[in-house]
């Protein structure tokens, strides 16, 4: 495994998914990790992209990937359609985060979630002494021109898995210069966790 030429949080996502499993990624982008689940893992793969251009760029990768809007829903895939579903980096750029969680744990009794950490210290320096939206290394867009609409924490994640009776399985947190194991929602530049509901959406 070439794991020098891809993100950190891709190891853990790696990690996290079985070989030979089914896969739907959620806004997949240009189908970099889909394309690395499938050389690595031999994964049955299928992505959604609103965006044309990144759907153009995982055809050419050889991915199975439909242009639709996640925020719509996904009715035309039933109960636990999927071993896994992905929502890296998507999460937090959809208009409503509560039903597209819900359809995705329909859709996947385990879904995988990464988001970009806006309480890392670097973005509560530039609040504090700037006044500013901040800009980091994850969150890396100026305010008017950010595709994400919702700007939560790791703290904020896991509170609202509590509420929700969502169950986290696993969790990975990513640093400026590796993985980071303590004070994560204020050192860790994003966050990665596997999450499940026990007992629903029985087949």
């Amino acid at each position: 495994m070439r794991s020098k030429s891809f993100p950190l949080e891709y190891k853990a996502i790696l990690k996290w998914i079985g070989t030979g499993s089914s896969v739907l990624d959620l806004g997949c982008g240009d189908g970099e990790l889909l394309s690395l689940l499938v050389r690595e893992k031999n994964v049955r793969a299928q992505g959604i992209e609103i965006d044309e251009q990144a759907i153009y760029k995982c055809v050419a990768k050889g991915l199975s990937v439909f242009h639709q809007d996640i925020d719509h829903g996904l009715s035309e895939y039933g109960n636990n359609s999927f071993d896994y579903v992905i929502l890296n980096q998507s999460f937090q750029q959809v208009k409503k985060p509560d039903i597209v969680l819900n359809e995705a744990l329909r859709v996947s009794g385990k879904v995988i979630i990464g988001f970009p950490n806006f309480a890392h210290y670097s973005a509560r320096v530039q609040i504090f002494l700037k006044g500013k939206t901040p800009a980091t290394s994850s969150l890396p867009y100026g305010w008017h021109d950010t595709p994400n609409l919702h700007f939560l924490s790791i703290s904020d994640f896991i509170e609202y898995c509590h509420k929700r009776n969502i169950t986290i399985e696993k969790s990975f947190f990513v640093g400026k210069k590796g993985s980071v194991k303590i004070f994560q929602n204020l050192l860790a530049l994003a966050g990665i966790f596997l999450i499940s509901i026990i007992g629903a959406w029985l087949k």
